[in-house]
C-alpha cells in the first residue's frame, strides 16, 4: 500500500467528521458514533491494531471524557450558583456600565477574561467559563460558543501556566540527546527551549492581533440585525487597541520571563487597561451596537441555559463580591499550578489505571481535585458562604448543572475514544506509524522544501484530533524537528510553528466544541460552529506558515542545533 493510500485511510475519520458535521449538518450525537465505528474498523482491519488495544484506547478515552465532563460540570455549577445568588445580575449590570456596546463586551469577556482563564487553567476551561458568562450578560447561546472557541488560539500555547510548552514541547522532544549535543557546543537545553518559547510568543502576538477584530466582525455579520461586516469594522480601532494591550505584554513575557506567564500577564494587563479605556470612551465607536431583541432571534441561536435573572436575582450583590468567585478561581488555579506542595496535595487524589487491559502501555488517570472542575466546585462551595446563599438555591444550581451535562456525555463517549484510537494506532501488526504521524509524513513527502509553510497546519491537525495543544506537541514535536533537520532548516522554528498551529487547531477541536456547546445548551449545532470557526483557523495557520517561511529563509534565525545530527 502506498504512503498516499495509507494517509488517505488515516484521514478518513477526520474527513468523515467534517462531511457529517459541517457538510451535511448532522448533530454530533448522530455523527460521532458512526465516526468512532469507522475509526475502530480502520485500526483493526488496515493498521492491524489488536482488538485488545482498541478496547484499551477506548477506555483511556472514556477516562479523559470523565475529566472533560467534570470541568463542564464545574463551569456550569459556578454560573448557576452565581445566577441564584444574584451575582450574575450584578456582573451583567457591571459590563453594561463599562459599555453597553456588545462589541466592547465580547472583547472584554471572551478575548481578555477568557485569555486570563486560559493562562490560569487551559484544557478547554475558557470556553466553558466564558460562553455561559456571555449568555448571562445577554448574548445568543450559539454566538457565545463561537466566541469561546475563537479565543482558543493566541493564549493557548501558554495556557495552564505554560503546560503546552513545558510538558508538550519538552516532553515531545528527545531532550537527553539534544542536551548532549548542545553541551558539546558550550550551550544548554534552556538556550534551545527559550528560543522556541520566544518564537512562539512572537508568532502568536502577530497572528493574534486580528482575533479581537474577527470576533466583532463575526458577531455583527452572523448575529447582527443587518448581517453586516462593516458594523464590526467600525470597532476596528478599539479592537486593535485591545489586541495590542494583550499581545505586547504577552510577547515581552514570553521572550524575557518564559512560558509560564505570557497569557496570564498579557490578559491581566489588557483587562485592566482596556476596561479603563472603555469606561473613558477611548476609541469606542460612537454608535452603540446591540443584538436585535431576543424574541426576534432565530431558534438555532437559542440554548437551553436560561438566565431568568428577574426571578432569581432580586438580591443585590456588590460588584466586587459578585466577581470574587472568578478572582478566587483564577488565584487558586494559578497557585495549584505553581506552588509545588499545594499542587502535590491536589494530585495525590487520583483515580485510574496503568496498562489498561494488560501490557498495552496505555494508561489513564483522573485527578478530581487538581483538574479545573475540582477547583470550580470548591469555589462554588465558598461562594455559597460569601453570598450567604440558601442551601435550597444551591441545590437548584446543582440540579440545573447536572441536567445540562447529560447531553454532552453521550457525544463525548464516542468522540474522545475515537481520537485515542487514532493516537494509539502506532502499535500494530503491520508496522505502520500512528494515523496522525502517517498523515504528517505524507504532507512532508508531498511538499518538500515548502513544508515549513504547512508545519502549523500539521500542528493544528494534531490539536483538532486530540482537542489539546499539549497532546499535539507531545505527538508531533519530534517529528517536526526531524523534518527540519532533513531540510537543513531551523528545528527550533519548526517546533515553534508546530506549537502555534496546535493552538489554532483548538478552535475546531470537536470535543472542545461539544463541551462549550453543552455549557449553554446548544447541543446538536456543532456543525454550525465549526463552519465559522474554521475561517479564523485557516487565517491563523496560513499566516503562521508565512511567518515560518520568512523566519527560516529571510531572517535565518540562529539555531544552536541547526543541521546537527542527533546521536
Amino acid at each position: 500500500m502506498t504512503l498516499g493510500m495509507q494517509a488517505l485511510l488515516a484521514f478518513t475519520p477526520i474527513g468523515l467528521s467534517g462531511l457529517l458535521l459541517v457538510g451535511l449538518g448532522w448533530p454530533a450525537k448522530r455523527a460521532m458514533p458512526l465516526v468512532y465505528a469507522v475509526t475502530a474498523a480502520i485500526a483493526l482491519g488496515v493498521w492491524g491494531v489488536s482488538a485488545n488495544r482498541v478496547a484499551a484506547a477506548t477506555l483511556e478515552g472514556l477516562i479523559i471524557t470523565v475529566q472533560v465532563l467534570w470541568i463542564i460540570f464545574g463551569a456550569l455549577l459556578l454560573l448557576n450558583t452565581l445566577k441564584h445568588s444574584g451575582g450574575i445580575a450584578s456582573i451583567r449590570s457591571g459590563f453594561a456600565r463599562i459599555s453597553p456596546d456588545r462589541r466592547v463586551q465580547v472583547i472584554l469577556i471572551a478575548w481578555l477574561f477568557g485569555s486570563f482563564i486560559e493562562g490560569a487553567s487551559g484544557f478547554g476551561t475558557p470556553a466553558a467559563v466564558a460562553a455561559p458568562l456571555l449568555v448571562a450578560v445577554g448574548f445568543p447561546a450559539l454566538a457565545a460558543v463561537m466566541f469561546g472557541m475563537m479565543i482558543q488560539s493566541t493564549p493557548v500555547s501558554f495556557g495552564a501556566v505554560g503546560t503546552p510548552m513545558l510538558v508538550g514541547v519538552q516532553g515531545g522532544l528527545q531532550r537527553e540527546s539534544m542536551t548532549a549535543v548542545l553541551q558539546a557546543q558550550g550551550q544548554g537545553w534552556p538556550d534551545f527551549f527559550n528560543l522556541v518559547v520566544s518564537q512562539v510568543a512572537i508568532g502568536h502576538a502577530i497572528c493574534g492581533t486580528l482575533i479581537p477584530l474577527l470576533l466583532v466582525m463575526f458577531m455583527t455579520r452572523f448575529f447582527g440585525k443587518n448581517r453586516s461586516w462593516t458594523e464590526g469594522l467600525a470597532a476596528a480601532p478599539f479592537a486593535l487597541f485591545a489586541a495590542f494591550a494583550f499581545t505586547v505584554p504577552y510577547a515581552l513575557a514570553g521572550v524575557f520571563l518564559g512560558p509560564e506567564f505570557p497569557s496570564l500577564l498579557g490578559a491581566l494587563f489588557g483587562l485592566g487597561l482596556v476596561s479603563l479605556a472603555a469606561r473613558a470612551g477611548f476609541l469606542v465607536p460612537r454608535k452603540i451596537w446591540d443584538f436585535a431583541p431576543a424574541q426576534d432571534w432565530p431558534t438555532e441561536w437559542m440554548g437551553t441555559l436560561e438566565m431568568k435573572l428577574d426571578a432569581v436575582g432580586s438580591r443585590q450583590i456588590a460588584p466586587l463580591l459578585a466577581w470574587l468567585p472568578y478572582i478566587l478561581l483564577a488565584a487558586v488555579l494559578v497557585l495549584s499550578r505553581t506552588v509545588a506542595p499545594f499542587k502535590q496535595m491536589l494530585l495525590s487524589v487520583s483515580i485510574g489505571a496503568k496498562n489498561i487491559l494488560g501490557e498495552t502501555g496505555i494508561s489513564g488517570s483522573f485527578q478530581p481535585l487538581y483538574l479545573p472542575g475540582g477547583v470550580l466546585v470548591a469555589v462554588c462551595l465558598v461562594t455559597v458562604l460569601l453570598h450567604r446563599m440558601r442551601i435550597t438555591d444551591f441545590g437548584l444550581a446543582i440540579k440545573e448543572s447536572g441536567g445540562t451535562l447529560l447531553s454532552a456525555g453521550f457525544v463525548l463517549v464516542f468522540t474522545v475514544p475515537m481520537v485515542r484510537i487514532m493516537i494509539q494506532s502506532g502499535v500494530n501488526a503491520n508496522e505502520l506509524a500512528s494515523m496522525p504521524i502517517l498523515m504528517a509524513r505524507w504532507v512532508a513527502a508531498s511538499v518538500g522544501d515548502v513544508y515549513p509553510f504547512f508545519a502549523p497546519t500539521v500542528g493544528a491537525l494534531g490539536a483538532f484530533l486530540a482537542g489539546s495543544n499539549t497532546v499535539s506537541n507531545l505527538m508531533l514535536s519530534q517529528y517536526q524537528y526531524s523534518v527540519a533537520q532533513a531540510l537543513g532548516v531551523s528545528g527550533a522554528t519548526m517546533v515553534a510553528a508546530q506549537s502555534v498551529g496546535a493552538a489554532a487547531g483548538n478552535m475546531i477541536a470537536i470535543h472542545n466544541v461539544v463541551a462549550a456547546s453543552a455549557t449553554v445548551g446548544v447541543m446538536g449545532r456543532e456543525g454550525l460552529t465549526l463552519r465559522r470557526t474554521v475561517i479564523p483557523t485557516l487565517y491563523y495557520v496560513v499566516l503562521a506558515g508565512v511567518l515560518t517561511m520568512v523566519t527560516m529563509h529571510l531572517f535565518k534565525v540562529t539555531d544552536p542545533l541547526r543541521g546537527v545530527a542527533l546521536p
